[in-house]
C-alpha cells in the first residue's frame, strides 16, 4: 500500500472510528442506563417495530448512497436527484406505516403499539432529509464533521431518554430519544456539509444510479427483513418479555463487530472505489484489511463470550440473567462477521451489485430454512441456527466475491490462521479464569488485563503485521 493510500486510509479509519465509537459508545452507555430504568418489555415492545423502521429506512436509501460514492464523474444533478426521491420516498412510506399501524398491533396483539408506530415513523422522514449530505462528507473522506454532527446529537437525545427513563415515561422514553437524536444529526449535516439542492431532477441520472443502486436496494431489503425476522417471529410466537431478553443480548453481541467493521468499511469503501481497476493492488489492500479487523473484531467478541455472565450482572442487573446464554451464542455467530462484509464490500467496491444480490437470495434461502427448522426448538436453539447460517454466509459470499478478485475462501482463511490461532490461546487464558470464584467485577478486570498482556506479548513476539502497524501509529501520533 503506497505511503498517501495508507495516509488517506489511517485518517480515514481515525475519524471513522471516533465517529462511530464515541457516538456509539455513548448511546451504548445511555441505554445501559435506560434500560436500567425500564422493563425488558419496553425493549420488545421496540424491537417488535424494528423490522418495519429497518426495512423502511432501506427503501429510502434504495442503494443511492453507496452508488453515489461509487461513481466517479458524479454531478450536482445527481446528488439533487437523489435528495428529491429521497424525501418522496420518505413521505410515501411514512403514510404507509401510518395507516398500517393499527395492523402491526393486531398482528403482535399490542394495541398500543398503533400510536407508538405512527410516532416511531416520523424517523422515516426525518433520516430522508441527510442521506445526500451524509454522502458528500463520505465522498470527501471527512468523518470529523460526521463524528461532530453524530456526537452532539446522541448526548442531548440520550440525555432527553435518560431523563423520561427516570421520570417513568417507560417506552415513550426511547421513542422520543430516536427521534430527538435523527432530527439533530440532520440539522447538523446539513449545515455541516454546506450543500443545497438545486431545483432539478433528472432522469437519466436517476436511470443510471438506480441501475447501480436498484441490485443494492433488493440485497439490502432481504438482509434487512431476515436481520430482523428473528425480532418478528419471537415477538409473535413468544412474549414481548422473551424478545426483550432477545433484544438486549442481539443488541450486545452485535455492537463491537458491526461497530468496528462500519468504521472500517465506511472509511475504506470510497478509498477503494478509487483504485477499483488496480487489481493487485486491490488485493493486497483487501487481505491487508480483513486481517486487521479479523485481528480487532475477533478478541473483542471471545471477551464478550466468555465474560458474559459477569458483564449482565454488573452493567443490566440480574434481572437481565436470563440473555447470558443467548448473548453466548449470538458472539460466536457474529465472530464471522468481518469476513462476510468484508468480501461483500469487495463486490460493491467491483460495481457488481448484481453478484451481491444473487449471493444475498441464495444465503436467505438458506437462513429461512435454518429459522424454519429451529422455531419449534426454542430461543437457545434459533440462535444457533445463526452460527450455522454464519459458515452459510462465508462460504456463498467468498464464491461470489472470488469473481471479482482472485480471493478464494481458503486463501483468506489461510492468512487469517495466526489470528486464530492467537485467539485460542486467548480463549484459554480467559476460560481458566473463570474458575478463580471472582466477584464480577474482579473477574473482569483480572480477565481484561491479563488476556490483554497475552495478546499483545504474543503479537509482538511473533511479529504480527497488525500489531506492529498499530504501534507505528501510535509513535507517529506521539
Amino acid at each position: 500500500m503506497s505511503e498517501s493510500l495508507k495516509h488517506q486510509a489511517t485518517n480515514s479509519v481515525f475519524w471513522s472510528a471516533v465517529e462511530r465509537f464515541s457516538v456509539q459508545g455513548i448511546q451504548f452507555l445511555l441505554s445501559i442506563i435506560i434500560a436500567r430504568l425500564v422493563l425488558p418489555s419496553d425493549y420488545g415492545l421496540i424491537a417488535m417495530l424494528g423490522v418495519f423502521m429497518a426495512l423502511a429506512q432501506t427503501f429510502i436509501d434504495s442503494g443511492f448512497s453507496n452508488a453515489l460514492i461509487q461513481k466517479q464523474n458524479r454531478t450536482i444533478v445527481d446528488f439533487s436527484t437523489v435528495f428529491y426521491f429521497n424525501i418522496v420516498v420518505g413521505i410515501v412510506i411514512y403514510i404507509c406505516l401510518f395507516l398500517g399501524a393499527p395492523y402491526i398491533a393486531e398482528f403482535y396483539n399490542e394495541p398500543q403499539l398503533t400510536i407508538i408506530m405512527k410516532v416511531v415513523g416520523l424517523n422515516i422522514i426525518i433520516i430522508s432529509f441527510s442521506i445526500v449530505q451524509r454522502a458528500i462528507l463520505t465522498i470527501k473522506l471527512d468523518f470529523k464533521r460526521q463524528a461532530l454532527a453524530s456526537l452532539i446529537a446522541v448526548i442531548i437525545s440520550g440525555g432527553m431518554g435518560v431523563y423520561l427513563a427516570y421520570n417513568g415515561y417507560g417506552v415513550w422514553a426511547l421513542v422520543f430519544q430516536a427521534l430527538l437524536n435523527n432530527l439533530l444529526c440532520s440539522c447538523l449535516l446539513a449545515i455541516f456539509a454546506k450543500w443545497w439542492p438545486r431545483l432539478c431532477f433528472s432522469f437519466q441520472s436517476f436511470k443510471s444510479l438506480f441501475s447501480f443502486g436498484s441490485k443494492l436496494l433488493l440485497s439490502s431489503v432481504l438482509h434487512t427483513i431476515y436481520q430482523n425476522l428473528y425480532n418478528l417471529v419471537i415477538g409473535k410466537k413468544f412474549s414481548a418479555l422473551d424478545l426483550g431478553y432477545y433484544n438486549r443480548a442481539y443488541t450486545l453481541a452485535y455492537f463491537p463487530s458491526s461497530n468496528i467493521i462500519n468504521v472500517i468499511v465506511r472509511a475504506i469503501y470510497p478509498i477503494q472505489c478509487n483504485i477499483q481497476n488496480d487489481l493487485d493492488r486491490l488485493e493486497r489492500t483487501f487481505i491487508q484489511y480483513l486481517r486487521m479487523t479479523s485481528y480487532i473484531i475477533f478478541p473483542l467478541m471471545l471477551t464478550l463470550c466468555v465474560l458474559a455472565k459477569p458483564l449482565v450482572i454488573l452493567i443490566l442487573t440480574e434481572k437481565w440473567l436470563p440473555i447470558v446464554p443467548l448473548l453466548q451464542i449470538l458472539c460466536i455467530a457474529y465472530l464471522w462477521d468481518p469476513i462476510m462484509v468484508i468480501n461483500c464490500n469487495i463486490i460493491n467496491v467491483r460495481g457488481k451489485s448484481n453478484y451481491l444480490l444473487k449471493a444475498e437470495i441464495l444465503k436467505k434461502m438458506i437462513a429461512v430454512i435454518i429459522l424454519i427448522v429451529t422455531i419449534p426448538l426454542g430461543i437457545k436453539i434459533m440462535c444457533i441456527g445463526l452460527i450455522v447460517y454464519a459458515f452459510c454466509d462465508m462460504y456463498i459470499i467468498t464464491r461470489y466475491s472470488r469473481l471479482v478478485i482472485n480471493t478464494s475462501l481458503r486463501k483468506q482463511f489461510i492468512s487469517l490462521f495466526p489470528i486464530f490461532i492467537l485467539n485460542i490461546g486467548l480463549v484459554c487464558i480467559l476460560y481458566i479464569l473463570t474458575f478463580l470464584g471472582l466477584e464480577p467485577l474482579a473477574q473482569i478486570i483480572c480477565s481484561i488485563i491479563l488476556g490483554g498482556c497475552f495478546y499483545l506479548l504474543v503479537s509482538y513476539l511473533f511479529r504480527y503485521s497488525e500489531f506492529l502497524f498499530i504501534k507505528k501509529l501510535i509513535e507517529n501520533y506521539k
